[in-house]
């Protein structure tokens, strides 16, 4: 944990910002008194360290640890092995962790398990961000944490539902549509295979609903809610208490919806997800698509807010939605948190990249499990109906394009025939996770591209934060190796530089998907490298799309929770339009007024003073009639005026996107949206460039660069002040993260320790 001065947090509390990802948990504080600390746990709520000394039979256990920690801060939790994890003693006591050493006292004897320089690690019964809480404030397990405004990310609900792990759901639905989501859109997932296998759906039992509404809201069939009793008998008796409710026009007229779902809650069900009130527009399959995943998660996301607003007591606690704002926990919604933490990491890179006058930057987040990669030109790019794993959700959410890559990626290699020769590379999508994690966490774990970055000196053990093996790496390589019967000893660099290449180029074409694919030339940008393991391959990234520059913030691997702090409270208002151009224009103004009340309105209500709220951006989505797909338009007041101007706006927007000018057709307005915030927190002035000059590398550490292995010099990010310049090969470390300068590139710090790539 470090410590640095920064600008002051509100008197008397603790301004706490936390990311929680798929491996680690980011931490940034300012205490009361302005000073800045820094955490990096394990998602799985558990610190680790390599045992130094046991003497068996005694009752003690001494611990080489990163953190740092007040006394008795672990009582009550248990010391696992990771070697062997049924081996496990709880601690009652223990003096405090200062960074290096740890002394712990225990209730049993010491296992045989504990073997000195054999890796362990403290479980405790608490969330993982009220771990990094407790590690920051230094308050032990059991004692009240200080008054704390906590800004959290996390990816709860996303785990949740990739691994389909959610609660059992009861689909409500207008008769006759019983087969909706198993229908779908009809695409097939793979176009040229024979047999389809559709994943089930994320509902577990459907009930068809007598009412029915005609395409203006009207009433033509009354909801019969008496006809439901029965089905609703046997669905708690089953112990289903989540409903998703969604009926054929209720968009237009949300009363059915509205009726049904307070008559469930009066049966019993403690969640009911409404797609009128969750995605009020056209189309039913995406509206119910978006409760069913609210339903889905909704429980788990609400008890999981529920155990850490216990911990924090009279702390104030918000919450990091998809789109990039701010919400408090109470009106947080399980289908607004499924991008919550990258969408952190795309506020903390567009506020690094106007730090050093960069307006456009491409977001690289590499961390542990995936790669999220997000375009800002300015301002946010939106998605109001976006794809997690199988599921659609119609809700905003910021353009991040997500690429199983990270640091835990698993490295394989396909036999030939006969199991001969070097078979085929593979990386990924399967992730070692936190747990076992990568085969040098030392908890039996595969080989993954953290490993392969270890054993080609790309990394240093002992900056790592937490205990690991090279040699644990190595066998892991040497088993796959041998699996293949590969003859030829020169080539394991080859081979691991292999994998290193295959992602690559994988979170390449993530950044074309963003770009490229969308009329835009990654040359015009910056790359803003972060997250744990992004700086391992920002330079070689970039490299294949032809970027120059690369951005490293201070905090690079940190950076989604520094966006926690940048980030605003933010709403948004839609209103669902589907008329021609010529015939509503004079009525958008009115209706945008409409809109902007409503969203800053909602922004006053998560208390934001009404002086400090702004409409930020307003929203035209035009179509041409009798299409289905829209393009959004930022509005000007010179379209807002001027019909035509509009329209001249819409086919340049065109144009752009699709390379050609179309003849001209009837415009049709499809939606409006406004987006409503509170000020962004006032940025730092830019401080004077410092002279240049060449940074004095820490040490030298043996790497392989350029097919040959060399010393590579080290730098320390603490040790690079404004003005130093570096050029690669080189490693640059720091406490949560390592950049590897790649030979051709040189960088140099600038004010505020982000530190600036060109290559040439």
């Amino acid at each position: 944990m470090n410590r640095d001065s920064a600008d002051a947090a509100p008197a008397c509390q603790w301004s706490i910002r936390i990311d929680t990802g798929g491996t680690f948990t980011d931490c940034l504080a300012i205490d009361p008194a302005g000073t800045c600390h820094r955490v990096k746990v394990l998602s799985s709520g558990t610190l680790r360290g390599t045992v130094t000394s046991a003497e068996p039979g005694s009752r003690e256990v001494s611990l080489a640890v990163s953190w740092n920690a007040p006394a008795h801060f672990a009582r009550g939790a248990l010391l696992r092995s990771l070697e062997d994890p049924t081996t496990a003693v709880e601690v009652s006591g223990h003096g405090p962790a200062d960074g290096t050493t740890c002394t712990l006292e225990i209730t049993g004897p010491v296992p045989a398990a504990f073997a000195p320089e054999s890796a362990c690690e403290l479980a405790f019964d608490e969330e993982a961000p009220v771990l990094a809480a407790r590690l920051v404030t230094g308050t032990a397990a059991g004692e009240p944490l200080p008054a704390i405004d906590l800004r959290l990310a996390t990816t709860r609900g996303t785990n949740a539902l990739l691994e389909r792990h959610g609660v059992p759901v009861a689909f409500f639905v207008t008769r006759g549509f019983a087969d909706l989501l198993r229908i779908g859109d009809q695409q097939r997932p793979d176009l040229f295979a024979l047999d389809i296998r559709r994943p089930p759906p994320l509902y577990q039992e459907v009930v068809e609903v007598e009412e029915r509404l005609d395409a203006e809201g009207g009433v033509l069939r009354s909801l019969d809610l008496e006809s439901l009793d029965e089905p609703i008998r046997r669905l708690r008796e089953a112990g289903i208490e989540s409903a998703a409710v969604a009926f054929l026009h209720s968009y237009r007229n949300p009363e059915h919806e509205e009726r049904l779902a307070e008559h469930l809650r009066q049966k019993g069900f403690r969640h009911v997800a409404r797609s009128a009130d969750l995605a009020p527009l056209i189309k039913i399959l995406p509206r119910a698509e978006t409760a069913v995943v609210d339903a889905y998660l909704g429980p788990i996301i609400g008890e999981y807010l529920e155990r850490v607003r216990r911990r924090i007591g009279e702390g104030h606690l918000h919450m990091m939605t998809s789109a990039g704002g701010l919400v408090s926990a109470s009106r947080y919604r399980a289908c607004d948190s499924l991008l919550s933490g990258p969408a952190g990491g795309v506020v903390g890179a567009a506020s690094s990249g106007r730090a050093v006058g960069a307006e456009k930057v491409i977001a690289f987040d590499m961390g542990g499990t995936s790669t999220d990669v997000s375009r800002f030109d300015g301002d946010y790019e939106y998605l109001f109906e976006h794809r997690v794993g199988d599921a659609r959700v119609a809700a905003p959410a910021l353009a991040i394009e997500t690429v199983a890559s990270g640091g835990g990626s698993i490295c394989q290699l396909e036999a030939g025939p006969g199991g001969e020769g070097t078979g085929r590379a593979m990386v990924g999508p399967e992730s070692a996770g936190a747990r076992p994690g990568p085969a040098c966490y030392g908890a039996g774990g595969p080989l993954t591209l953290t490993d392969v970055h270890l054993l080609l000196g790309r990394l240093d053990p002992s900056r790592f934060g937490i205990p690991v093996s090279a040699d644990a790496a190595r066998r892991a390589f040497e088993s796959l190796v041998a699996k293949v019967r590969q003859a030829d000893p020169g080539g394991r660099e080859a081979l691991l530089l292999g994998f290193l290449d295959i992602a690559n180029e994988r979170m390449a074409d993530a950044v074309r998907q963003i770009s490229v694919r969308r009329g835009y030339d990654p040359n015009r940008y910056g790359l803003v490298s972060f997250g744990g393991a992004g700086g391992l391959h920002a330079c070689a990234v970039a490299s294949l799309l032809g970027i120059e520059t690369v951005i490293v913030p201070r905090e690079a691997g940190l950076l989604s929770a520094l966006g926690l702090g940048a980030a605003v409270i933010e709403r948004f208002a839609q209103r669902q339009i589907l008329e021609p151009l010529a015939d509503c224009h004079t009525s958008l103004m009115p209706w945008l007024r409409e809109l902007a009340r409503s969203a800053s309105d909602e922004v006053v209500l998560e208390g934001a003073p009404a002086e400090q709220v702004e409409v930020r951006r307003q929203l035209a989505f035009l179509r041409f009639a009798g299409q289905e797909t829209s393009l959004e338009l930022e509005l000007s007041p010179a379209m807002l005026e001027d019909e035509s101007e509009l329209a001249r706006g819409f086919f340049r927007r065109y144009e752009t996107l699709y390379g050609y000018r179309p003849r001209e057709r009837v415009l049709e307005v499809e939606s409006l949206r406004v987006v409503a915030s509170s000020k962004p927190p006032r940025e730092a002035a830019r401080m004077a460039a410092a002279e240049s000059r060449d940074a004095k590398p820490s040490s030298l550490h043996r790497a392989f660069f350029g097919g040959v292995w060399r010393e590579a010099p080290v730098y320390h990010t603490d040790n690079l002040d404004p003005g130093a310049v570096l050029r690669g090969p080189a490693l640059v470390l720091d406490p949560h993260a390592t950049l590897v300068v790649e030979p051709g590139w040189h960088g140099r710090a600038e004010p505020g320790g982000t530190l600036v790539l060109r290559r040439g």
